[in-house]
């Protein structure tokens, strides 16, 4: 049974379409209860970021398909617009994927540890929508371990690196001198957290931080010497930002352009530098066509970014040698889970069988028929039920000369030579006729 890894990230797909393809956070559960029902479908986790937004499923070999419909679906795209942007890693590769992402290896910013975290929310949500099934629990928490062993094991992690760290970076190379100039963040996540720690070691002149929820606002201000503001408040107070980094989970802009081209106004068309780091954005794309005002979006980080990168990649080598390694012994536990699928089933049949044998010969005992007469029923009557299958199985390959068949069987029930006997073809015992 497949085990998948769909969809599309930073290096395949810009940010107008990512956008329209990410989940909120309160929307996954019935996401992921669609997801579920759907058929083929018998587990799954959907991880969703700025970044990327992916499916991780264990289905049968023909609902691949299923996957993109429903993905598009859900998103009332066309699934053309999705194809070309798409990528789908099977068994091997999607668990090499997986321990990728979780280990930041895939991520804009190479080891940024943000993305452990969102891993993490993906598989809590998954877990709490009841989705996920031993194999593809068992996937995730393997990622979580090796994501650790490679922040231990290797410089992966040394001078860490964000998005937020890039984007104060980028900031710096605007504002030449950062303790001149006032900075608006919008959001109080984790993202804005961290803009603001870096802020605060780049000395920034004054901080303004507005939140829908004025509190969340407000506790974050207090820790780094800010002033807390409402979101509804933000167009009253854009003015006063040299600087606006926006980082929030709202499914439409908090900045329109009309709002933007008013505080530049007003600000006699002083410059004005915006950096948007949320999918789906924050900031109303028409906003770039304003003289006087910056916007970047998180795509644009890629040359601040590339400067961290190539001081990791030596780390990131180890990282991979480590993950090719993760992936190995997962696999085997993954083929021999399959097997003991089988071995499952097996059993359960057997006990089915058993329990059908046994309700008929208590009906037999109540009724007064002789025990040793029903005993002896049960005992045939079992041994007919558990043997036929593999019995005509194993006629059915004598006749067709079907040896590696028979040879399995004779490792399998301990006989020498299953090939060359005639076992196979000795009919099943009739089952005697059941009392009268």
């Amino acid at each position: 049974m497949p085990l998948l890894a769909l969809g599309l990230n930073h290096q395949t797909a810009p940010i107008a379409l990512r956008e329209k393809v990410a989940f909120a956070p309160e929307a996954l559960p019935e996401a992921l209860a669609c997801l579920r029902a759907l058929p083929g479908v018998h587990e799954a986790a959907l991880l969703s970021t700025c970044n990327r937004t992916e499916v991780y499923a264990r289905i049968e070999p023909a609902a691949e398909p299923t996957l993109t419909h429903w993905l598009a679906e859900h998103h009332a795209l066309e699934v053309a617009e999705l194809d070309a942007y798409l990528y789908c890693h099977a068994d091997a590769e999607a668990v090499r994927h997986l321990f990728r992402v979780a280990c930041g290896l895939d991520s804009l910013v190479l080891g940024e540890p943000q993305i452990l975290g969102q891993v993490k929310e993906a598989w809590q949500a998954a877990r709490s929508a009841h989705a996920l099934q031993t194999p593809l629990d068992r996937l995730f928490q393997h990622g979580f371990a090796i994501a650790k062993r490679v922040r231990t094991d290797t410089r992966i992690g040394a001078h860490p690196v964000s998005v937020a760290y890039a984007a104060v970076r980028l900031a710096q190379q605007v504002f030449a001198r950062l303790d001149q100039a006032s900075v608006l963040l919008v959001g109080a996540g984790e993202t804005i957290e961290l803009a603001a720690r870096h802020l605060l070691d780049a000395k920034v002149r004054r901080l303004l931080v507005a939140n829908r929820t004025l509190e969340h606002a407000q506790q974050l201000a207090h820790r780094f010497g800010g002033v807390a503001l409402p979101l509804a408040d933000l167009d009253r107070h854009l003015a006063e930002a040299d600087i606006v980094i926006c980082a929030t989970a709202s499914r439409e802009p908090v900045l329109s352009r009309a709002a933007v081209a008013r505080a530049i106004g007003a600000r006699r068309h002083a410059p004005m530098f915006l950096l948007d780091l949320a999918v789906p954005r924050d900031i109303e794309a028409a906003v770039a066509t304003l003289e006087d005002v910056y916007l970047y979006t998180v795509d644009d980080l890629e040359q601040v970014i590339g400067e961290s990168r190539r001081s990791r990649q030596q780390a990131a080598g180890e990282a991979q040698t480590l993950i090719d390694l993760q992936v190995g012994q997962f696999m085997d536990w993954w083929r021999g889970s399959a097997r003991q699928d089988t071995l499952i089933a097996l059993r359960a049949r057997g006990q089915v069988l058993r329990d059908e044998q046994l309700a008929r010969a208590r009906e037999q005992l109540a009724a007064g028929r002789d025990p040793s007469l029903v005993l002896e029923q049960l005992a045939h009557g079992l041994t007919n039920k558990l043997l036929h299958a593999p019995s005509a199985s194993l006629r059915r390959a004598a006749q067709s000369g079907d040896v590696q068949l028979l040879n399995a069987a004779a490792r399998l029930f301990g006989e020498s030579d299953a090939a060359g006997s005639d076992a196979a073809d000795t009919p099943d015992d009739p089952e005697p006729p059941a009392q009268t």
